[in-house]
């Protein structure tokens, strides 16, 4: 097999990845890629920057092939723009694939090495990819997990922690392969087995005691931001609320209130006026003006009988949609007319004074979601709930809405909370903290997703650890990779 040859098969196996997330869910060819490219790299290790970029772009390149519909349907930009943008970003996490491959075969002695360099590597590259150019965590490696028996391991030791472990079962089948090393890859899989039996159990309230209805309107794209549908998207958001006035806990999805309330007082008296006759509390998605005229997207919470709003903004915002990165001013941005947004500072909570229960909303807003360190942050800072606003109209019906999701129920099981996540269309449901779907609706479907949960206290082992533990875990076998190799090339 020559280099061209491998580097097809290398673009092969990185196409195949996308599958291995939701909707989908084929999560062992994530492991079959994973094992068949860390084959490669070891038999062609003077070439990792053509299997690095063949895997990155199949992965990143044909798995964001929705971009380009996005670009040209809300951007209103010729598809051939579309397919520029995706090219650009395919390019963008590929690098971070290029600096994997290629730190692997600079630094690996030996085959037993892969069992810990190759997933050590692999979570360093995660771990970058979630800050470098802003950072973009898209189809995360352990989001593969959830509705594995493994995914209970995420409460203990987070999404990195995962990434570790399932490339360590990658890199242990490789070496299976191979007679040399047989007895210790059955040794790997083995205590691999044992630690997905021995999966801990997650407890999740059998009886919850507050009911939460979940508004998924439709609103389509190209309405939401033209004044002559304002009326009539919050009738149609009030109408659906009227249905589920006897909840707990309405919620709307990211931007369901296409307005700055606070130029808008009728609409606010309106809004304010309905909701008073609905039984308990509404969370909203909308815009707030900040100190010095900034614009802010986030939640805010209506508390029954009370006219005065809380509201927390988004901190981590999208690059080309709600602003442009400095290092890139000439793309623009995919929502025209709409100024610029500034990231929030707030601790991201909303507290409810409830009589029942009083509770603390952890705001997860859109993109929010796919940071582990968002939801991380906000129980920290006291959440019981997490609720996840979204938009994802923006996917039309490509897969991307559903690996969205995926990244939700991530953050149910490492923080032990329940997830109540409203999305304009789709995927609405009620997550529990070990990751299952209690309530949900039909994609695209225009209604309510009624459901129960229960505001949670306790704390994960994730969530007294952190990421610390296994970030320190991955620097020091980088570290002695490092040594090993000043080592013998010293000794050369």
């Amino acid at each position: 097999m020559n280099v061209r040859f491998a580097t097809f098969l290398a673009l092969l196996l990185g196409s195949a990845m996308p599958y291995a997330f939701s909707p989908f869910n084929h999560w062992w060819l994530a492991l079959v890629a994973f094992a068949g490219w860390l084959h490669l790299l070891m038999q062609y290790s003077k070439h990792p920057l053509k299997l690095g970029g063949a895997f990155g772009f199949g992965w990143f390149g044909f798995g964001g092939w929705w971009l380009a519909d996005t670009i040209q349907v809300y951007g209103h930009l010729p598809y051939i723009a579309g397919i520029g943008v995706v090219l650009t970003l395919a390019f963008m996490f590929t690098l971070f694939i290029l600096f994997w491959a290629w730190s692997f075969c600079k630094l690996y002695q030996n085959k037993l090495d892969i069992l810990w360099l190759f997933p050590a590597l692999g979570v360093l590259e995660e771990w970058l990819r979630s800050f470098v150019f802003t950072g973009l965590p898209w189809t995360a490696i352990a989001n593969i997990s959830v509705n594995t028996l493994a995914s209970s391991w995420l409460s203990v030791v987070g999404s990195y922690g995962l990434t570790f472990f399932i490339l360590f079962i990658a890199a242990a089948i490789l070496l299976l392969l191979t007679k040399v090393t047989r007895r210790q890859a059955l040794l790997a899989l083995t205590a691999s087995a044992l630690i997905i039996v021995l999966s801990p159990v997650i407890d999740v309230p059998k009886q919850p005691s507050e009911s939460v209805a979940l508004i998924q309107p439709v609103t389509l794209q190209d309405q939401k931001w033209d004044n002559a549908f304002v009326r009539d998207i919050m009738f149609k958001l009030v109408m659906l609320s009227d249905q589920a006035a006897d909840a707990d806990l309405i919620i709307w999805s990211e931007a369901a209130v296409p307005m700055y309330l606070q130029r808008n007082p009728n609409w606010q008296a309106w809004l304010t006026d309905h909701a008073s006759q609905w039984q308990g509390s509404l969370l909203f998605g909308s815009l707030q003006l900040a100190e010095g005229g900034k614009s802010q997207s986030g939640m805010f919470l209506m508390q029954h009988d009370d006219e005065n709003l809380q509201f927390v903004g988004k901190h981590h915002l999208v690059p080309f949609g709600e602003y442009v990165p400095s290092w890139l001013p000439f793309l623009g941005k995919i929502v025209p007319g709409l100024s610029d947004y500034h990231p929030a500072t707030d601790n991201g909570v909303l507290n409810l004074q409830h009589q029942k229960n009083p509770q603390k909303f952890g705001s997860i807003i859109c993109y929010e979601s796919m940071f582990p360190e968002e939801s991380f942050n906000r129980v920290k800072n006291g959440a019981n709930v997490l609720v996840v606003i979204t938009n994802d109209t923006w996917y039309g019906t490509s897969p991307a809405a559903w690996q969205h999701f995926q990244a939700s129920q991530v953050r149910a099981i490492e923080n032990g909370r329940y997830v109540l996540r409203a999305a304009n269309s789709g995927v609405s449901a009620v997550i529990a903290p070990d990751g299952r779907i209690t309530a949900t609706m039909l994609w695209w479907e225009e209604g309510i997703v009624r459901g129960q949960y229960e505001p949670l206290f306790h704390q994960t082992l994730y969530q007294k650890w952190g990421n610390t533990p296994i970030l320190s875990l991955v620097f020091l076998f980088i570290g002695v990779a490092l040594f090993q190799l000043y080592r013998k090339e010293r000794f050369i």
